[in-house]
């Protein structure tokens, strides 16, 4: 069914498990994606002395921009499942000067560590897409809790919309006889975020290597309580 979302099936310790031992090289298998992540963070608008928040950072090379980005009066935060994930940023931000204006969370996502209306704006890339279906929406409500009124969400994920093309069909047999390894899968992107109570400022589509690819800006259109 075109509409179907597979389910993902490794476990949280397992996940844990296999960044943890890809973390020191994890950044060789994301090369091709830095091009989506960071035209994503184009689009985010990020200034000076805002408070952002990145989920599941990976090897720190998108925090690093967002460090940049908020300047010395403003903070960036990061959480990822990963510890071996989060000693490769802490170095990677120390070299660069930058881990003053950071601070990095290990835990899951499905449970944001941070107060109400803390954050102008949340940044995700390749993640939204390894939460299992379930999980999603539950998700997408803790970004709500904890951003501002207005703040800025944005996703780049593998995306479910090119239901029926061969490269997205031979991805979704790989995750489904391979789910420990290939354990994220496409999703609809832009129907998440509007189920969550976003409203919509701009999509974007690309292809890599076939793979359909969405980047979705919406704004929390929550208001001050």
């Amino acid at each position: 069914m075109k509409d179907y979302v597979l389910r993902v099936t490794r476990t949280k310790g397992e996940a844990k498990e296999i960044y943890d031992k890809l973390s020191k090289f994890y950044d060789y298998f994301t090369i091709f994606e830095r091009k989506y992540s960071e035209r994503t963070l184009d689009l985010l608008r990020i200034k000076r002395g805002e408070i952002v928040l990145e989920i599941g950072f990976g090897t720190g090379r998108c925090l690093e921009k967002i460090a940049e980005s908020v300047g010395s009066t403003g903070k960036a935060y990061g959480i990822d499942i990963s510890s071996g994930m989060l000693e490769v940023t802490k170095k990677r931000l120390e070299k660069a000067g930058l881990m003053d204006r950071v601070e990095l969370y290990w835990g899951d996502a499905l449970q944001i560590p941070y107060e109400e209306d803390m954050f102008d704006a949340i940044f995700m890339s390749f993640t939204l897409e390894l939460f299992d279906t379930p999980e999603i929406p539950i998700v997408l409500e803790e970004t709500r809790r904890v951003l501002k009124p207005n703040g800025r969400l944005g996703i780049t994920s593998i995306s479910n919309e090119d239901g029926e093309s061969i490269p997205l069909r031979i991805y979704k047999w790989a995750h489904q006889n391979f789910s420990k390894y290939v354990d994220c899968r496409p999703i609809y992107v832009e129907k998440s975020i509007k189920d969550a109570g976003y409203e919509i400022r701009c999509r974007e589509r690309a292809k890599m290597f076939g793979l359909p690819i969405e980047i979705v800006i919406g704004i929390n259109t929550k208001r001050k309580s």
